[in-house]
């Protein structure tokens, strides 16, 4: 980290094209995302961006360890989020992250699905980042996956959030939407 690690990483990300490269440089920066303390370099340092690019490749190995990587980081996010020490909205929702998030939700490849559905609920656990997951379709998404995830854990985490949030309950409200 202390040489240029994730800028190496994220350098790596943009010039290679086999999948396999991609995989490994995707695996790696999903594990660094899991990480607490290197939430802010791995975005100014250019991980995020090279995670979120990488999405380019399409191969399903690919995107699924772009999908942990999210989850990681959102997981992360929400820890620090719940702790008080991070009260501003989300960085892969102001990093653009958000619609392939929305997009992968029900992924036809069970792992893709099962990290991006965890995202979903760690981001959506956060009133900060209500109003954007509204206006970017998560909420029909996250209204799915407390019905219809196959994993239970999941299940009962998006229908706690969902009913946990001001926001996302007047919005179901509104639209009549049961949970």
């Amino acid at each position: 980290m202390t040489q240029g690690g994730i800028c190496l990483l994220a350098m790596t990300a943009s010039d290679a094209e086999d999948p396999q490269t991609l995989r490994m440089v995707a695996g790696a920066l999903a594990n660094l995302c899991g990480n607490d303390k290197l939430q802010m370099r791995l975005r100014s340092e250019g991980g995020i961006k090279a995670l979120l690019g990488m999405v380019r490749c399409r191969h399903p190995d690919v995107l699924s360890q772009v999908a942990r990587g999210i989850a990681n980081f959102a997981k992360c996010e929400s820890r620090a989020s719940s702790q008080g020490t991070k009260p501003v909205r989300s960085l892969l929702i102001e990093d653009g992250a958000l619609p392939w998030i929305v997009q992968n939700a029900n992924n036809e490849a069970s792992l893709i699905r099962r990290h991006v559905e965890l995202a979903l609920c760690h981001l959506a656990q956060h009133e900060v980042n209500a109003k954007d997951m509204i206006s970017g379709g998560a909420l029909w998404e996250l209204v799915r996956i407390s019905r219809d995830c196959s994993r239970e854990d999941i299940k009962a985490l998006a229908r706690r959030t969902l009913t946990s949030s001001s926001t996302f309950l007047a919005e179901m409200r509104r639209l009549r939407i049961e949970v």
